[in-house]
């Protein structure tokens, strides 16, 4: 099947151009280069968040199998591509990192929980076992 030429409509019309003067030379021209930047839907939009600060807090104080270290990294990886402008990627590590940070956050929740119940039922045995022992006679 015979591909059609695409429209006129389609195309977008060039600038326009002024010819030179026969006097004036290429070597005289100012070399410097004119670019028209447009506004896209996704420049509009607020960038992905990369969740640094709280990758932060959770390798200083809830680094549970380096969990904190990675969230770390991805955040600083999310921050990179926000940078060089690439907001997908961007998007991809600040996910990666968010959900790394709330993994351990419930690991540490539930570590927490794990400590205080079995702290709580040692301290309830050695007070029962110490009134046991010590009991005055009656």
């Amino acid at each position: 099947r015979p591909q059609l030429p695409p429209s006129r409509d389609m195309q977008q019309p060039l600038p326009p151009y002024e010819v030179l003067p026969t006097e004036v030379s290429m070597e005289e021209m100012p070399r410097s280069t004119t670019v028209m930047v447009e506004e896209t839907q996704q420049q509009q939009s607020p960038p992905p968040r990369d969740h640094l600060v709280w990758s932060l807090f959770t390798t200083l104080y809830g680094n549970f199998c380096c969990l904190g270290l990675l969230a770390f990294v991805f955040s600083v990886k999310s921050r990179d591509r926000k940078v060089l402008g690439d907001y997908s990627g961007a998007l991809s590590y600040g996910s990666t990192a968010k959900y790394l940070n709330i993994t351990a956050l419930v690991i540490n929740i539930v570590i927490v929980v794990i400590v205080i119940v079995v702290v709580s039922l040692v301290a309830a045995g050695v007070f029962n076992r110490y009134q046991s022992h010590y009991q005055p006679p009656y």
